[in-house]
């Protein structure tokens, strides 16, 4: 049964997945290989749906938390913290238009985000799931998705699709499905359709009536 949890693993998968990517291909153009800046250059909304995530964990999920765990998201604002560090370091490499100090910032940037989401995904949701009422939980990651733009919804969509399997593809449909107005799911329903491709006839077998 999806849980609403499952939407944070989705995009952590997506952003393990869009890191990789990133910086692979920081390293191959390091070594000299051309044409790989569009794909380094995803650095930019990658980062800017990490602040949404990081923003909206600090505002919901560390919160409530704080109530039946005390103290435990202490080190994983840090972490935010470093991470903003790590992307601000990226965008300097970049901009000064050194390959090999951006291929050495991607790969910190990869390391310290990498080892965050496993922390969370292994202790800091865990505690959530389990100490946190079904109900409570639902409200918490609604916050947290508030804090994504209107406006940039479409680009996320855009982004997140393409990046994950088709269990976190499911368990987020059927989460949005859920949550919103007929009308606005409707709306984004084609959104998913057009980022996943020919991958809808799957989605669509795993949702009936999608």
């Amino acid at each position: 049964m999806t849980e609403p949890v499952d939407a944070v693993r989705a995009i952590h998968n997506a952003f393990r997945n869009d890191i990789q990517r990133i910086d692979t291909a920081a390293l191959e153009s390091a070594k000299g290989k051309q044409g790989l800046d569009p794909i380094i250059e995803r650095y930019r909304f990658f980062n800017e749906v990490l602040v949404w995530h990081a923003h909206g964990e600090e505002l919901a999920i560390f919160p409530a938390l704080e109530k039946v765990a005390p103290l435990v998201a202490e080190a994983y604002i840090a972490d935010h913290r470093g991470l903003d560090a790590a992307f601000d370091e990226l965008g300097a490499s970049y901009s000064a238009k050194d390959p090999i100090k951006t291929a050495r910032a991607t790969a910190a940037f990869r390391f310290h985000l990498t080892w965050h989401l496993m922390k969370e995904d292994t202790h800091l949701y865990r505690i959530f799931k389990e100490r946190i009422a079904m109900p409570d939980q639902g409200k918490a990651i609604s916050i947290m998705a508030s804090t994504i733009p209107q406006e940039r919804f479409a680009e996320l969509v855009a982004w997140l699709y393409p990046l994950i399997g088709h269990d976190d593809r499911e368990n987020m449909t059927r989460i949005w499905q859920m949550v919103m107005p007929p009308p606005v799911f409707a709306g984004v329903k084609e959104l998913i359709r057009k980022a996943v491709g020919s991958d809808w006839a799957e989605l669509s077998r795993r949702i009936p009536g999608l």
